[in-house]
């Protein structure tokens, strides 16, 4: 008999941390600005594993040097990163941020400033902030924790994150360094890649099904013939997610298991 205690099984929100991470992949030596706790998980992990060379803040204004757990402190300082060295680095494509929605187009315009008419919206939310800056001069990709019909929209009530269709609309000057990269839900990944730029199925989380997603999205996806499953992590990437960057299970707050 074997009394070894079997691995914890492989959670949804530990799918989904990885297929952020995978956001970076191939990302070089570039600011990631993850804004999310699975994001942030993402982020950390890609640092651990396959992107080392991935520059990550404390959320404020240091480049760390390690890569604390999360709500721990930095033990080492790689620079000062004021907002005004950030906003370059937004300006000359040297970030890659994954931001919120509270709406998501099927062209990647994204809304998270009202919902409702402009001149009387039904909820007020964070405003437009810097979503057109970053959409228009770096990679930008998208974290959604509730997949839903709600987020998922034929058509956003107000444009904040650009997309393709507006993009290409407005010229070279906003198609120039338009790369919108990926969207990860707690359902699945999404991308991009169609011929219009249309938002596509492309991997599905174990124990999600396409017609879940399709039915969970209030346009129609690009869906291939065969949509495979995200990849499941590695038993040293399950490692650094429970006993380094998050061991005390922040991510199943924001995806429950």
């Amino acid at each position: 008999m074997n009394d070894t205690a079997a691995a914890p099984a492989v959670t949804r929100a530990e799918y989904c941390a990885v297929a952020c991470a995978e956001a970076w992949r191939g990302a070089g030596e570039v600011l990631a600005a993850p804004m999310g706790t699975v994001p942030t998980v993402g982020a950390r992990l890609a640092r651990l594993t396959f992107a080392p060379e991935l520059l990550l803040t404390d959320g404020e204004a240091l480049l760390v040097g390690d890569v604390p757990a999360l709500g721990g402190r930095a033990g080492a300082v790689e620079g000062w990163l004021p907002y005004r060295r950030h906003l370059a680095l937004v300006a000359t494509g040297r970030r890659h941020v994954m931001m919120g929605a509270a709406q998501l187009d099927r062209y990647g315009n994204q809304n998270i400033s009202c919902i409702g008419d402009w001149a009387r919206p039904a909820r007020q939310l964070l405003g437009v902030r810097g979503a057109p800056v970053n959409t228009l001069n770096n990679p930008t990709s998208y974290w959604v924790p509730r997949h839903s019909r709600r987020v998922f929209v034929e058509r956003v009530d107000l444009v904040c994150g650009v997309g393709h269709d507006r993009a290409a609309a407005a010229g070279p000057s906003a198609t120039r360094h338009h790369r919108l990269r990926e969207v990860v839900s707690d359902l699945g990944v999404l991308d991009f890649a169609t011929p219009d730029g249309r938002m596509r199925l492309r991997s599905v989380h174990p124990g999600v099904t396409v017609d879940q997603v399709t039915g969970a999205t209030g346009f129609a996806l690009a869906v291939p013939d065969e949509v495979p499953y995200t990849r499941t992590p590695t038993a040293e990437e399950l490692r650094l997610i429970r006993e380094v960057i998050d061991p005390t299970g922040l991510r199943g707050r924001e995806v429950p298991g």
